[in-house]
């Protein structure tokens, strides 16, 4: 498995096990494209899953089992965007340590 420290980037998907998978290249790619176009998708995603769980809180007639739904996903959607962030936040220090694009 690549090295994140040797600039492999950190994808929006797990492999087999949940293991992290890892992307080495100039970032011009299918497969950094596609990744990118994912993150978008999940940011996407988390930004409707918050407007849509304010609006059920303030509402104040959610269940248990809507509740418990709803923290599911959220839980979910927080771990997606953790993952993007450290993604981004790694090629944004290799970018710093070479000088140019991590």
């Amino acid at each position: 498995m690549p090295d994140p420290s040797a600039g492999g980037r950190l994808l929006p998907w797990t492999g087999t096990e949940g293991k992290p998978c890892y992307l080495l290249g100039d970032g011009t790619g299918y497969v950094s494209r596609l990744a990118d176009q994912i993150e978008g998708v999940q940011l996407g995603m988390a930004d409707a899953l918050l407007e849509h769980a304010a609006e059920l809180l303030a509402a104040h007639r959610l269940t248990g089992a809507e509740l418990h739904y709803l923290a599911r996903r959220l839980s979910e959607s927080l771990r997606d965007v953790k993952r993007v962030a450290e993604s981004r936040g790694a090629r944004l220090e290799g970018a710093d340590a070479t000088g140019g694009p991590g």
